[in-house]
């Protein structure tokens, strides 16, 4: 799945993720992340999830545009979400917004298995031929209401949202199993957005931890506007 050609690029992004973690440990709490996260990231293909265009430009540890007023995450930020999820092995894991399918290649990488809802319907079905493509048999894609999430397959024990709602969806919140972590960043649009990682306990109520300071598109519901 690896392409030779990526391999410097990746071994620099690598070392940079490692060099930022510590960085923003006063913040996360965290100031390396875990081995198998950091396999995680060096093992996908990043540059199979960008245009062609941007190729050159893959491993550069920033977001890209992927259409639809949508980003691939800064490959920081993926790692940094991924991490705080603390996937075990057997997990299963909800993805809100899909996106080009990059995060949820991550986060199949360590977990069981992976459900991904994504609004824009164009984005879901690109991400998922990919995946299948690259041989990520343990996601499953939808074209939905990220604010609903995928009940029919709750409860999660992680779930991760990669656009900002106002507020943590009540509809997740339910979709979490006791002991499950949600990651999740919340905050208007065009003003300081904070990741936040949240845990819920054996009573049902959502502990949160505010975790870093972060910029991502908003959170929108579905309906006839999107295409």
């Amino acid at each position: 799945m690896v392409d030779d050609r990526f391999a410097e690029a990746r071994r620099r992004l690598i070392l940079e993720i490692e060099q930022e973690a510590a960085v923003t440990e006063p913040w996360t709490g965290r100031s390396r992340f875990a081995p198998a996260v950091m396999a995680a990231i060096a093992r996908v293909p990043r540059h199979e999830f960008v245009a062609t265009t941007e190729r050159d430009i893959a491993y550069a540890n920033r977001p890209l545009p992927i259409g639809h007023g949508q980003t691939i995450s800064q490959p920081y930020i993926v790692a940094v979400m991924t991490d705080l999820l603390d996937i075990a092995p057997g997990d299963r894991v909800l993805e809100i917004g899909t996106g080009c399918g990059y995060q949820a290649a991550v986060l199949a990488e360590l977990a069981k298995e992976v459900f991904s809802v994504e609004v824009v319907p164009t984005l879901a079905a690109a991400a998922r031929e990919r995946l299948i493509r690259l041989g990520y048999r343990n996601v499953s894609i939808r074209v939905g209401d990220g604010y609903d999430g995928w009940p029919e397959h709750a409860p999660f024990d992680g779930i991760i949202v990669t656009s900002a709602p106002p507020r943590i969806p009540d509809r997740l919140a339910e979709q979490l199993r006791p002991g499950g972590r949600l990651v999740i960043p919340v905050g208007a649009a065009g003003e300081t957005q904070m990741l936040f990682r949240c845990e819920k306990t054996s009573d049902g109520a959502i502990t949160k931890e505010a975790k870093l300071p972060v910029a991502f598109v908003p959170m929108v519901p579905a309906g006839p506007a999107v295409e």
